[in-house]
């Protein structure tokens, strides 16, 4: 890359996490006259792209458009043509981070939301009664992504009391071990400090459900009214999806944002790392049981059960490991066949433990 080619887009694309790395990878489509940008919002096939000469409008069609985990994404670097009508992006650079989650679709593929992402803030709402199970299922998708989790516990003003607050804070930290747990309130400002110190110079991407407060929470950040907000229903603390798109903006104070649109269904995708990640205590107890395949269950030398027998393990947290192990051993399972041949023998051998298992309760029954 020539000095003052370097020098123009090092000083444009900086601000929005251009760094030596990148330059690098992008050295050989310099050669062939291409640009890079950094892609700031996708829409119907076609994508905002920031450069160094300003943004430009771009068609994604050359990017392997038929493979939903290789389309063209929010947070990706890209390749661009120079000129042209329509102006096409030719590639883009390998991804350090992707954010993927299953579709709601019966053909079991990934969707990927974000790309080169440094942190993941999770909104959750406090107008509503904490769901835990669904603050480890964004967890786990983060851990599993690449990027670090922060749990953002938003309209913080509605819990006044100083020992209720450090209570919800503590459940949550709980639940995400190893995660930085922040009270927010947009309103009148409390904790926006602490979350920009934890977010500011790198790329992070907005979570959450609609309503969750996420719109009010990027405006903060960013110092300005950017994004629509709209009022919540009282009745059950739900909002409109103000958000329709994801959209990448540089932080006034270093850094970008991804801000996304509520997300109803968050389903697991490949993501037994991330669910390990996010229950690694049950991890690291699964070390002492006697068993190495202890499934947690009735296993004599299960170290998992002793600790919810002696209140070290919430019973709660073992359930919750369990049902998102069980989730992701399916969308994996549907699409390796390998994998459904071990789980249904696995099922065989448990139907043939169990049936014997009866036999011997019967013929108990009977001696007796």
């Amino acid at each position: 890359m020539s000095s003052s080619f370097a020098s123009s887009v090092s000083s444009a694309l900086t601000p929005y996490g251009w760094d030596d790395a990148w330059a690098e990878a992008f050295a050989p489509y310099e050669a062939e006259g291409l640009l890079p940008g950094r892609v700031v919002r996708v829409d119907r096939g076609q994508c905002d792209v920031v450069t160094a000469g300003g943004m430009l409008r771009a068609d994604t069609a050359f990017v392997t458009p038929h493979d939903p985990l290789r389309v063209v994404c929010t947070g990706d670097w890209v390749a661009v043509e120079p000129g042209g009508n329509p102006r096409y992006v030719r590639t883009y650079l390998p991804r350090r981070t992707a954010f993927v989650r299953s579709t709601s679709s019966q053909r079991s593929e990934g969707q990927i939301l974000a790309a080169n992402v440094d942190h993941a803030v999770i909104a959750v709402s406090l107008a509503l009664e904490l769901d835990l199970g669904r603050i480890e299922r964004f967890l786990a998708l983060s851990w599993e992504s690449g990027a670090q989790p922060v749990v953002v516990l938003t309209k913080a003003d509605l819990v006044p009391d100083a020992v209720t607050l450090a209570h919800l804070v503590q459940d949550v930290e709980t639940a995400a071990p190893g995660v930085p747990v922040v009270p927010v309130s947009s309103l009148d400002g409390d904790g926006l400090d602490v979350l920009a110190a934890i977010v500011g110079g790198g790329t992070c991407v907005l979570l959450g459900q609609s309503g969750a407060g996420k719109s009010t929470l990027a405006n903060a950040l960013l110092g300005e009214d950017v994004m629509d907000v709209q009022a919540t229903r009282d009745v059950d603390g739900k909002g409109r999806h103000t958000t329709t798109t994801r959209n990448l903006l540089a932080l006034p104070g270093g850094g970008v944002l991804i801000d996304t649109p509520g997300l109803r269904g968050v389903g697991l995708w490949d993501a037994e790392t991330g669910v390990g990640q996010v229950f690694s205590e049950i991890e690291e107890l699964s070390e002492r049981c006697r068993f190495h395949d202890c499934a947690h269950e009735a296993e004599p030398g299960c170290a998992v059960l002793a600790a919810i027998d002696s209140g070290e393990l919430p019973q709660r947290r073992l359930e919750s490991y369990r049902k998102l192990l069980r989730e992701n051993q399916r969308i994996v399972a549907k699409t390796d066949a390998r994998l459904r041949a071990e789980i249904r023998k696995d099922w065989k051998r448990k139907g043939a433990m169990g049936r014997a298992a009866m036999e011997a309760k019967r013929g108990a029954h009977w001696r007796a």
